[in-house]
């Protein structure tokens, strides 16, 4: 088992959400590259620890277009996964989310949906996004039920958009806005 080595940054009951940990750069690898796991994360092409050091290492940009984090399930006191919010537009104040839980035996546990309600939390109220997206393809049942359960609305169908295991799918885009979300919160 691994231990938390960095602060917590967003806790959760079931997971933290840490910074990225590029000691942890192999554990990643071995989830981006697991079949199971690269099939709907798209990753075509076999991915080092080298490229994914360059990937998730912080960037000397000025103004941040990404954050990544690790997803620490806390009752196995382990990483499980990471996330992102990208394609930060400042000024128009949206992103996309995204989750990787890197170890099919913890999928169909809420995890994901903890993690994107966690995410909400902190694009709506910290970095006062107005927009989150989350792009799933519609095979993927269980992140499109995600969304749904955290409040997403499915917003536009992009037909045929990606080619999964032998076939075109559609990629679902679904988008909740911090009005809509503030309307749920108690």
């Amino acid at each position: 088992m691994r231990e938390m080595k960095t602060a917590i940054f967003i806790e959760g009951e079931h997971v933290a959400i840490l910074p990225i940990n590029l000691e942890h750069m192999n554990l990643y690898q071995k989830w981006e590259n697991a079949p199971k796991v690269r099939l709907y994360a798209r990753n075509v092409v076999p991915l080092t620890a080298d490229d994914l050091k360059k990937r998730l290492e912080p960037s000397k940009e000025e103004t941040k277009s990404i954050l990544w984090f690790e997803i620490f399930y806390k009752p196995e006191n382990r990483p499980i996964g990471n996330c992102e919010i990208g394609d930060i537009n400042w000024c128009n104040r949206t992103a996309i989310l995204g989750i990787l839980i890197g170890e099919p035996g913890l999928w169909g546990k809420n995890i994901c949906t903890e993690v994107i309600n966690l995410l909400n939390e902190y694009a709506f109220n910290e970095l006062n996004m107005r927009k989150l997206s989350f792009h799933v393809f519609s095979p993927n049942i269980g992140s499109w039920r995600c969304a749904e359960k955290s409040g997403y609305v499915r917003e536009a169908i992009l037909k045929k958009d990606a080619y999964i295991d032998g076939k075109y799918e559609d990629t679902l885009i679904y988008s909740l806005f911090k009005e809509d979300w503030l309307k749920t919160r108690h």
